[in-house]
C-alpha cells in the first residue's frame, strides 16, 4: 500500500466536484476495477464524506494538530477500515478494503488510511488549504521541510505574478509620488 498516494487521492477527493458524474469516472479513470464497478450512490456518499473530511486539512493548514488527529480518528471509528489481503497478478498485498465493497467504500478507506498515516509518519501539520486567492482547493505537503502553500504550480505561479505586479504598482506610485514632492521643493 502506498499511503502517500492514497493521502494525495483523498486530496484530489475533497477537490473533486462530486455533483458532476464525470468528476468521479475522473477521479478513478487510471483504476478500471474501480472504474467499472461505480454505483449510483457513489457519489452521494463521497459527498457527504468530503464535508466531514475537509475540516482536517484545514486544521492541518492552522496547524491545530490536536485536532487533526481526533477528527481523523472520528472518521476511522465512524467509517472502520477493513483490510484484505489480495493478489490480483501483483503478488500477495494488502488492500483497505475488500475489492467487492462499494467504490465510496474504498475511497473513503484508502483516504483515511492515507491520511492517518501520514500524520504518524510525517507529522500532523502536512496537510493544507492553497494560500491563492480565491482557490479553496487542498493538498498534501510531502516537502521536506513543509514548504508547500499552494495547490499546484498554476495556483503558485499565478499568486507569485500578482505580488510581482503589486510590487510593481507600488514601486511606480511612490516613484510618482516621490517626483512630485521633489518638484515642489
Amino acid at each position: 500500500m502506498d499511503f502517500v498516494r492514497y493521502a494525495e487521492r483523498a486530496a484530489a477527493l475533497v477537490n473533486a466536484d462530486l455533483d458532476d458524474a464525470d468528476a468521479l469516472v475522473h477521479l478513478v479513470e487510471d483504476r478500471p476495477h474501480l472504474r467499472n464497478s461505480l454505483g449510483e450512490g457513489d457519489a452521494a456518499v463521497l459527498r457527504r464524506f468530503v464535508k466531514e473530511l475537509r475540516p482536517v486539512f484545514e486544521a492541518s493548514n492552522d496547524r491545530e494538530e490536536q485536532t487533526v488527529v481526533d477528527r481523523l480518528n472520528e472518521l476511522l471509528a465512524t467509517h472502520p477500515v477493513t483490510p484484505c489481503i489480495s493478489g490480483h497478478g501483483e503478488g500477495w498485498h494488502m488492500h483497505v478494503a475488500d475489492q467487492d465493497s462499494p467504490v465510496s467504500d474504498v475511497l473513503v478507506a484508502e483516504s483515511l488510511m492515507g491520511l492517518s498515516t501520514l500524520v504518524c509518519e510525517l507529522g500532523a501539520t502536512r496537510l493544507g488549504v492553497c494560500d491563492a486567492t480565491p482557490c479553496t482547493h487542498v493538498f498534501v505537503d510531502t516537502s521536506p521541510n513543509r514548504s508547500r502553500r499552494y495547490c499546484s504550480d498554476r495556483c503558485s505561479s499565478r499568486a507569485n505574478v500578482a505580488a510581482y505586479r503589486a510590487r510593481q504598482r507600488e514601486a511606480a506610485g511612490l516613484a510618482s509620488t516621490g517626483s512630485t514632492t521633489r518638484d515642489t521643493a
